[in-house]
């Protein structure tokens, strides 16, 4: 048995959030600036009363117009998320009711970031594999912009909401090969929301600047980006070679490498350094920004639409970042 990415479809938040408006709290810095380095001109934000499930469910409701999917065939709801509407019950049971989604389907969230979708169809396959599920819905959802504060030029530049719902079954036009997973929790630190979880529950209330008047709380997403960058480099190009190599692959048989949309620079980095052709190596972020778990098969639906992808392409991905955790899988379409 095998399996197969069905349908992608995805979903972004009305509120846009333009570098000209953004920048209005921002003067010192300009929309050049961000649109060069970043590789964003625009985010999606959720509102105040959005959550990441209310996305979800926005993504697979286009999942099901634009595949034909009938929501009585969905046996499996994996939901990858870290902004959950509450501590309990799961969001994925939630999902299920207001879908119309079978009682009789499993359903479960997991917390990860931006390697969160090529652990998803890990998931999805072990399901499909193991005889628990046929048709899998997986859905990756996040809200980072609830997390970040208002004086946070960095991330409030990079990050972006969306959602993606993608269809794993035992047929489709994408199989999905092996992977290659990994994890170092001493990285823990580097990108963190620290206060909320049962650790540090209560709000700490430390909000300070630092020398180049950035905030600093445990009460608000940090992240450490030059440590994170470091990461990057280090990792990522071995995931890559671990990735051909469980596949049995030489780099030069892939037809399009799709990478976690971090940031352009870091990508453009990661290109060069790994020696990737420029017209092998995909990008899209500028409409949408960092949006986390959903870049990659916000990406591919992307490269399928402009034919960067066709039947026969072979295709890596690749997530990585929180936790530390990286992933990557082969795509057959």
């Amino acid at each position: 048995m095998k399996a197969f990415i069905k349908g992608i479809s995805y979903y972004l938040p009305e509120n846009l959030v333009t570098n000209e408006s953004l920048l209005i709290d921002f003067p010192e810095w300009s929309v050049e600036k961000v649109a060069t380095k970043i590789g964003v001109s625009e985010r999606h934000i959720a509102s105040g009363e959005e959550t990441s499930a209310d996305l979800a469910i926005e993504a697979a409701r286009k999942l099901f117009v634009e595949h034909s999917v009938n929501p009585a065939e969905i046996d499996f709801i994996l939901l990858c998320t870290q902004s959950p509407d509450y501590f309990l019950p799961t969001s994925a049971c939630l999902i299920q009711e207001r879908l119309g989604i079978p009682v009789r389907s499993g359903a479960l969230d997991f917390n990860l970031g931006c390697s969160g979708f090529v652990y998803g169809l890990a998931l999805a396959k072990g399901l499909i594999l193991g005889g628990v599920a046929r048709n899998v819905l997986l859905l990756t959802s996040e809200t980072y912009s609830k997390f970040i504060h208002f004086r946070d030029k960095s991330n409030r530049t990079i990050f972006g909401d969306a959602a993606a719902a993608t269809l794993i079954s035992d047929n489709g036009f994408a199989e999905i090969l092996n992977f290659s997973l990994g994890t170092d929790g001493k990285g823990a630190d580097k990108l963190m929301v620290k206060t909320g979880g049962l650790r540090f529950p209560q709000e700490e209330n430390d909000l300070h600047f630092d020398e180049s008047g950035n905030p600093l709380s445990s009460d608000h997403l940090f992240m450490d980006g030059a440590e994170i960058f470091n990461f990057t480099l280090e990792m990522v190009p071995e995931l890559t070679i671990d990735t051909l190599n469980a596949n049995f692959l030489e780099k030069d048989e892939i037809d399009l490498f799709v990478f976690h949309q971090a940031n352009k620079y870091m990508l453009n980095f990661l290109r060069k350094k790994i020696r990737i052709p420029e017209e092998k190596f995909f990008y899209y972020m500028e409409k949408v920004g960092n949006t986390v778990s959903s870049t990659i098969p916000i990406a591919l639906y992307q490269a399928m639409n402009e034919k960067k992808i066709t039947p026969g392409s072979k295709v890596l991905i690749a997530g990585f970042g929180v936790g530390y955790s990286w992933a990557g899988n082969v795509l057959k379409f």
